[in-house]
């Protein structure tokens, strides 16, 4: 395909909506390949998804095949590069509107002197609106440095040494990152005064003091015989934290099983204005991960092997996936939520009801943060034990 083709392509509404729902797909059959991680689990699927659709501009034949399928990206590059585009686009204007923070951000770091193709750099230009910066691979920590710098100036310093040292080497040849930044104060901020140090249960039977934060009000709820969940808006109401509590305090292994985009939709589709006694943790973490044995589990194979073809980007067909990173940090307390991810790709070269519930998030639970015009996933984690 010649990339200029589809320079001024738009999707259509079906076509954002579809690749929305493609993504949070991507989302969760990403979760059921890391929730064997034991403890808390948090990640960003529209950064990991930001840096492989940049990369996945540039592969081709069974390596682009492999990749669309894991990815759940489909076969249309021009819905795929607009539609990532016009997310951006979505996220910016948000981020913009003052109610709260939010920026996304991409870059390329290539080899000095190694030739990519400029129809695929046109495309990363026009469509993810990349910062190109060349470097010198043959000193990997003052490439590494480099790179993690603009990392921590893109995420407020929440995420710092995304790579780790030793991880860049003579052989790298071009890192492919996303970084997103997310600051946002609750539609109805929890008192202070309300926050006390109550029990809280990782399993059946072992209990740990936490600092619960309370407060009552009119909140978008629904229920079923197995989960409650609570939809918990920041200003504005463009992003809004959705919270899936298991009703038996051992019940995490079930509701991660029945974690489906259609139950996800059902579930959003149900929920209604109800009064709600909210208690919820303070709680901080960073989570820090390398990806590359959940992607070829997910049947992208090539792309980390000697066969990847990436002749898209260059023409000696020499690259492959030689690592996939990803670190995230939130913070949730009274008056909010601040939230940052980054997704590195490395690339070698071969050699209304008005009853009132109670929602006790007292044991492990589910939680999502999502942009709510489009329904873009932008985190998604598992509280299983709070921390901070």
């Amino acid at each position: 395909m010649i990339f200029d083709e589809i320079f001024n392509e738009e999707v259509t509404g079906l076509e954002l909506k579809s690749l929305v729902a493609n993504n949070s797909s991507f989302a969760l059959e990403l979760y059921r390949q890391v929730q064997t991680t034991e403890g808390n689990l948090f990640f960003s699927p529209y950064s990991i998804s930001s840096a492989l659709a940049m990369t996945c501009a540039g592969a081709r034949e069974n390596t682009r095949a492999q990749m669309a399928q894991a990815l759940r990206f489909g076969e249309d590059d021009k819905v795929l590069h607009a539609g990532f585009k016009q997310l951006r686009e979505t996220l910016e204007e948000t981020g913009k509107e003052g109610d709260i923070q939010l920026m996304v951000a991409n870059s390329l770091w290539p080899q000095a002197n190694y030739r990519l193709r400029r129809a695929f750099l046109n495309l990363v230009k026009k469509y993810y609106g990349v910062r190109i910066t060349r470097v010198d691979y043959g000193d990997g920590e003052a490439a590494r440095e480099k790179i993690n710098t603009w990392v921590e100036e893109n995420t407020a310093e929440k995420i710092q040494d995304l790579i780790s040292p030793g991880v860049l080497d003579s052989l790298t040849r071009l890192v492919l990152v996303n970084a997103i930044y997310f600051k946002g104060t609750w539609e109805h901020t929890f008192a202070a005064d309300q926050t006390h140090e109550e029990p809280y249960h990782p399993t059946v039977g072992e209990a740990i003091q936490v600092q619960m934060m309370h407060q009552k009000n009119s909140f978008r709820y629904t229920e079923d015989e197995n989960v409650q969940v609570l939809e918990l808006p920041y200003t504005g109401k463009d992003l809004s934290m959705l919270i899936l509590l298991p009703k038996a305090k051992d019940g995490l292994g079930q509701m991660e099983a029945s974690l489906t985009l259609e139950n996800l939709e059902r579930w959003e589709s149900a929920l209604e204005e109800t009064e709600v006694n909210v208690a919820l943790p303070r709680f901080e973490l960073t989570f820090p991960f390398r990806l590359d044995d959940a992607f070829q589990s997910m049947g992208m194979t090539d792309a980390f092997t000697g066969i990847a073809d990436f002749s898209g980007m260059e023409q000696t067909r020499e690259l492959y996936l030689g690592a996939v990173l990803h670190k995230a940090f939130i913070a949730v307390n009274e008056e909010g939520t601040e939230a940052a991810a980054a997704t590195a790709v490395i690339m070698q070269t071969k050699s209304i009801s008005f009853m009132t519930v109670d929602f006790i998030a007292n044991h492990p639970f589910i939680f999502l943060i999502r942009e709510t015009k489009t329904g873009t996933l932008l985190f998604l984690g598992r509280m299983a034990q709070p921390q901070g």
